[in-house]
């Protein structure tokens, strides 16, 4: 964690979406694989896998198809909300359509249960609430989350979302980008003051990302809700940046700082289990045909 994609990394990524976008101007209409659709698939594959928005002229470069062609298909896909033009006019990045279609995947996924009986067993040895989240814009989702039995407790729902400066799950995440990328999202997301242990400057937000990179692990210690403590680290991934996060949460007349860290042997062996259950998973059959 807390290391930035490397350009053979990113190009490595991007070029195994390429073959896709490459192998559908091939003449595959026996398999039925050279279709519109498909086509359009392949093009929202690659822009979803850049850290950056994407311009016109860059995925004319990067596709091989003519200009006029990926025109017409990002026409498309912004009509269809998957796809939004930023406010030059000239770059295109995610849009509102398609970043609720991947929280649905998470929320419900296959793994579910798995990942689930995780949480249930790291729960049944902390003794407290255990949450897995991801990161969606400026807010960090909750995907799956087990309460603890104890009468005193916070309850957040899978579907729930929080911020990421105030978050500890947040924080790993902004922990885990770029400068650039970070500037990026920060840029366009008020760093509001929830309670008074709050972080609302980008200084001492960027102080407290370089803890969290040197150490592993962050901490919300009252930041977001006030009597909520909650420490978080990572899902390890394949790739240089978790998209995944695992945290424990309790009220602070439970626990403190140093509690939470006597937890995290049992986090990080629960951030371990989910990482496994997702090396685990079979390849999708086109992903098969492509190895």
């Amino acid at each position: 964690m807390g290391h930035d994609v490397s350009k053979n990394d990113e190009n490595h990524y991007d070029g195994g979406v390429m073959k896709v976008v490459q192998s559908l101007k091939t003449d595959t209409a026996e398999n039925g694989a050279d279709t519109p659709a498909l086509r359009l698939f392949a093009l929202v594959e690659l822009i979803a896998a850049k850290d950056r928005h994407v311009s016109l002229q860059g995925l004319v470069e990067q596709t091989g198809l003519p200009k006029p062609t990926v025109h017409r298909m990002l026409q498309q896909l912004e009509t269809a909300g998957l796809l939004q033009r930023e406010g030059d006019g000239r770059h295109y990045s995610s849009g509102v359509r398609l970043r609720r279609l991947a929280e649905n995947l998470l929320l419900n996924s296959t793994h579910h249960g798995a990942r689930h009986s995780v949480l249930r067993r790291l729960v049944e040895e902390v003794g407290e609430s255990c949450n897995l989240t991801a990161l969606s814009g400026s807010e960090v989702i909750y995907l799956d989350r087990v309460e603890t039995a104890a009468p005193l407790r916070f309850y957040l729902h899978p579907g729930s979302r929080v911020p990421a400066h105030c978050s500890a799950s947040g924080k790993i995440f902004l922990a885990q980008m770029s400068p650039a990328q970070r500037q990026r999202l920060l840029a366009h997301a008020t760093l509001e003051r929830y309670t008074a242990n709050t972080v609302t400057d980008l200084e001492g937000l960027e102080r407290e990302l370089r803890r969290v990179r040197a150490d592993g692990f962050a901490l919300d210690d009252e930041e977001f809700l006030p009597g909520l403590l909650c420490i978080a680290v990572a899902v390890p991934a394949q790739t240089p940046r978790s998209s995944l996060c695992v945290a424990i949460q309790a009220p602070v007349m439970r626990a403190n700082a140093e509690t939470a860290k006597r937890w995290l042997p049992a986090l990080q062996r629960a951030a371990q289990a989910l990482s496994t259950i997702d090396a685990d998973a079979p390849p999708a059959r086109g992903a098969r045909k492509q190895a």
